[in-house]
């Protein structure tokens, strides 16, 4: 192990940027934290401003080591982890990016979608890339900057943009930007573009020919683990390694310790994924899952996984808080729901920028059904929760059709696994195990442990699985007859949002 102490983690979510500090026992030891402004300039557009994105990262980096009384000589590496699909092109003569951060939630590229599956349907690429066509990937927010923001093909085609989910551009920016930056991106976030292929990690020529992207805007694909270089000397952290890089939710499945075949992890975010590791073999989902890199350690094989994509979970909560000024603050939520035992026949389908998995439907909107004279916002709020559980149980039938061998318990982590309402909800409703670490911040402790991996601070993946620990666990407590009922109406309620979107609904 290095003399250096701490491994530092840069969380960009789409939410906040994060910094934080692990010490050699995946303990935390000092976070930053700092929100970025969500932009909507439309119905169904969804921005984030890159520059304030950096300006934040250098800011709750620096947040993190003033807490822990740490400098750079304390830090033995650093790794990144961040929001995939959320798209950045920039000029890497003038470092400045030609447009907004098109978010992974933006739908405003249906009409591409549209166009391109006229020829071999949603699913002409997913034998390569692992992917169905969908505003869901980055491949078609490049292709939206490129025709709509002027003179941003021709400047892409003379070989002057760039292009990256968040982890490139904070690791352009960190290594030097316009003085020498390092372009490049990891299998994780590669896998999430459409333009990656899944057996030989590398960018299909032909498909980004399809989209009209040059290849020259492409960052380098790399491993998970390794050292891409070093921190810029301008920066806080100057001359630190930059060994690590995975996408949340892989990196979440990292930070659970979940190395092995068949093992599974539920993030409870902004959104829900779950991801199940079908190790060093390409499974292909027949039941509307998608097939994903879930790590790559140097040299080693990757490592796949399929995955479960939920648009949206937490950020229900939020619309309820924001939108609708139903509670003051998120935590609120689980108190409403205490209040009543059931939800009062309500179910919340969140189709906000329509159904990911298992659905895949852009025509679908959001609805709350089953309303009566008898419900109140307690019933809201209970129904809201639920609508998380109900879409993970939906995600979980698919891995268990897909996999052939039923998950026997479900690691789960992520910011809504606090709330004890709906962890037992879930357990109820799954009819399987809910299983709580005890360091929960698993996306941050992910990013660590790979760049810990590549600099020789920890040895191996079995010493990260000896440090996993469990913290809470729920096990069912309802009757086989009524998860049956609830999952009839939900199911009942999720068929209401279908093709609410034609031809004159934007």
């Amino acid at each position: 192990m290095p003399d250096q102490s701490y491994i530092i983690a840069i969380d960009q979510g789409t939410t906040s940027s994060r910094a934080i500090v692990f010490d050699h026992d995946g303990n935390i030891v000092s976070t930053g934290q700092k929100e970025h402004e969500q932009i909507f300039p439309r119905a169904g557009w969804v921005e984030h401003d890159p520059e304030e994105i950096w300006t934040n990262v250098r800011e709750v980096v620096g947040t993190a080591l003033s807490k822990a009384n740490l400098t750079r000589h304390d830090i033995a590496a650093v790794g990144i982890t961040n929001q995939r699909e959320t798209a950045v092109v920039w000029d890497k003569t003038t470092g400045k990016p030609v447009y907004n951060a098109i978010v992974w939630q933006d739908t405003r590229t249906q009409p591409t979608v549209n166009e391109l599956a006229k020829d071999g349907g949603l699913d002409r690429y997913k034998d390569r890339v692992g992917l169905p066509l969908a505003t869901y990937f980055s491949g078609t927010k490049i292709k939206w900057i490129l025709d709509n923001v002027e003179g941003a093909r021709e400047r892409a085609e003379a070989g002057d943009l760039l292009f990256g989910n968040t982890d490139s551009w904070i690791v352009w920016n960190l290594t030097g930007g316009t003085d020498g930056g390092v372009h490049i991106t990891d299998v994780t976030n590669a896998s999430r573009t459409l333009f990656m292929n899944l057996d030989s990690l590398t960018w299909n020529e032909d498909i980004l020919k399809d989209f009209g992207v040059p290849l020259s805007m492409m960052p380098e694909i790399k491993s998970s683990s390794e050292v891409y270089g070093t921190v810029h000397t301008s920066q806080l952290l100057r001359e630190t390694p930059v060994a690590g890089i995975l996408g949340d939710q892989q990196a979440a499945t990292f930070g659970q310790a979940a190395f092995g075949q068949g093992a599974a992890k539920n993030t409870y975010g902004t959104g829900c994924f779950l991801i199940f590791n079908t190790g060093e073999e390409i499974v292909h989902s027949e039941n509307g899952l998608i097939t994903t890199v879930a790590y790559q350690i140097g040299d080693s094989k990757p490592v796949y996984a399929l995955e479960g994509s939920i648009a949206v979970t937490g950020s229900l909560v939020q619309w309820l808080r924001d939108n609708l000024g139903m509670i003051q603050s998120a935590p609120e939520i689980e108190r409403l729901a205490n209040e009543v035992t059931d939800n009062g026949g309500v179910y919340i389908v969140p189709a906000f920028s329509g159904l990911f998995a298992p659905h895949w439907r852009s025509d679908a909107r959001g609805a709350i059904v089953g309303l009566t004279r008898f419900v109140n916002k307690n019933h809201i709020a209970r129904a809201a929760l639920e609508a998380t559980a109900f879409q993970t149980r939906e995600v979980l039938d698919a891995v268990n059709a897909d996999s052939g061998v039923p998950l026997t318990e479900l690691r789960v982590d992520g910011g809504m696994v606090a709330n004890e309402a709906l962890m037992q909800f879930q357990a109820d409703i799954l009819g399987v195990d809910v299983v709580r670490p005890k360091i929960v911040e698993t996306t941050a402790l992910g990013a660590a442990y790979a760049a810990g991996l590549a600099v020789g601070y920890w040895n191996d993946t079995d010493e990260l699985e000896t440090k996993w620990a469990e913290d809470k666990r729920w096990t069912p407590q309802m009757e086989d007859s009524e998860r049956q009922r609830q999952m009839r109406l939900w199911s009942k309620a999720v068929t209401r949002t279908f093709d609410w979107v034609d031809d004159d609904v934007l």
